[in-house]
């Protein structure tokens, strides 16, 4: 792992990546295209009839990149040169822009329905694995993860050296959510959480405080909402209370995925913003 993963110093855009694609995302989106959708396609031509491969390729060559069906990559008798065809589509592919990319996939996850391919779930696995900001429902890219979200957690991590310990723990959340070779949801969830408490013991002048009774003093002197402050009592709760993840980290009795490490990380940040508003 490189020194600027170690320490957290990763940029939350090229984390949730929303308005890009990164090199590992596009490789391994490309290894979807080819091994689960080209390659699963029988390629053997019989007597006169064009392989299933070619056959794709060729609406393929049509329909998404609207070309002239007399330049499609050939042989000299006519017939599709469906490994040329293959090195036109990576190289599109790896030229295009991140949203173009999106359309290639998009447009191939409808395709593969009627060829009863699994090139779509392959894809949502990848896209899932790599924090990419959508997913593919009913054969359309949808943006999964929104603006607001990222742009809270950025605000979050933008504090003086007071609020020093904030940052460490928020950044430290993101590294575990985004280390690609041992992601640790759990270990996410309790530095989202410890940037809360860390955040709230400053205000308070407490270090010693817990959340908990932090937020019952922080309530009467910041004004903060009942329900709001139960809200987050509660989600505190979920970390910290016998089954929680601060007590459950060597058992398997609670099972954190991705999306709760990412909700944690979110919503915590989101509260420190709303505490700052109330300094």
């Amino acid at each position: 792992m490189r020194f600027s993963q170690r320490i957290g110093k990763k940029d939350v855009r090229q984390v949730l990546q929303t308005d890009s694609i990164d090199q590992i995302l596009e490789n391994k989106l490309w290894n979807n295209i080819l091994n689960d959708f080209i390659n699963k396609i029988e390629d053997h031509a019989y007597s006169y009839q064009k392989s299933k491969r070619a056959e794709v390729f060729i609406y393929i060559w049509e329909n998404f990149f609207e070309l002239k069906s007399d330049e499609i990559p050939s042989y000299t008798d006519g017939d599709v040169y469906t490994e040329g065809m293959t090195e036109y589509i990576k190289k599109w592919f790896l030229n295009a822009e991140w949203y173009e990319k999106y359309d290639l996939i998009e447009f191939l996850s409808d395709l593969s329905n009627p060829l009863r391919l699994d090139f779509t779930t392959k894809v949502n696995y990848t896209l899932k694995r790599e924090l990419a900001g959508y997913t593919i429902i009913q054969n359309k890219i949808i943006q999964i993860t929104a603006e607001q979200e990222i742009s809270a957690i950025e605000n979050a991590l933008k504090n003086g050296s007071k609020y020093k310990s904030v940052e460490t723990h928020l950044s430290q959340a993101l590294e575990h959510l985004s280390n690609r070779e041992n992601p640790d949801y759990r270990n996410s969830i309790k530095e989202s959480i410890s940037a809360v408490e860390a955040y709230c013991a400053i205000l308070t002048n407490d270090s010693k405080s817990t959340l908990g009774k932090a937020l019952n003093q922080i309530e009467k002197t910041h004004k903060i909402h009942t329900a709001l402050k139960s809200s987050f009592s509660a989600l505190y709760g979920y970390t910290s209370d016998s089954g929680g993840i601060r007590h459950s980290l060597l058992e398997d009795d609670i099972n954190v995925e991705i999306e709760d490490a990412k909700f944690m990380l979110v919503s915590c940040s989101a509260f420190i913003n709303y505490l700052k508003s109330k300094e």
